[in-house]
């Protein structure tokens, strides 16, 4: 399954439609607004396992925090603790606040929600995301985390469909960094 999927999914939407709530979205939108944000969130996943010392730290904060109750019991996403936990993962992620604001810009006008609405949405998609990795993490030992990630992640990022998701990440990276 797909990170997306994985999210989408998480307790027959329940997620989907709390957070779309918290931003004033119905759950289809929501799903649709996730749809456009994700890619761009799991190209930063995919660049920072590439980088040295990266599935190591992803690891440690799998094993270390408690992003797997964000899927598990959608509620607590309410708390501001979820943003809190959202913006330092867009952090790692995107770089700066000008690259989140750039990833929302293009998901609004992929979807035609409000970029104000996304940016808000943004940090919850995040920490959605790390909850489906802990959730991946929590199904297989240490050594296969990684695996299972690139794994959720690959569907998102192989845009061409050519089975090479490097082609694909560099373009997306190049052109967040190019715009902001």
């Amino acid at each position: 399954m797909n990170i997306l999927d994985e999210i989408v999914s998480a307790q027959d939407g329940a997620a989907v439609r709390q957070i779309g709530s918290q931003v004033g979205l119905p759950p289809d939108q929501t799903a649709a607004a996730l749809a456009a944000l994700v890619p761009a969130l799991a190209a930063g996943f995919q660049r920072n396992l590439g980088s040295a010392g990266g599935l190591d730290s992803l690891i440690a904060a799998l094993s270390s925090g408690a992003h797997r109750h964000y899927l598990d019991n959608p509620d607590t996403l309410r708390e501001e603790s979820a943003t809190m936990d959202g913006n330092g993962i867009l952090g790692h992620l995107l770089g700066s606040k000008e690259v989140s604001r750039e990833v929302a810009n293009r998901a609004s006008a992929q979807t035609g929600v409000s970029a104000d609405v996304l940016k808000r949405l943004l940090p919850l998609a995040a920490t959605l995301m790390m909850g489906a990795f802990a959730r991946q993490s929590g199904r297989t030992s240490p050594a296969a985390t990684g695996a299972g990630i690139v794994e959720m992640l690959t569907p998102l990022l192989d845009q061409n469909r050519d089975g090479s998701i490097v082609d694909d990440v560099t373009s997306m990276i190049g052109r967040f960094m190019k715009s902001s």
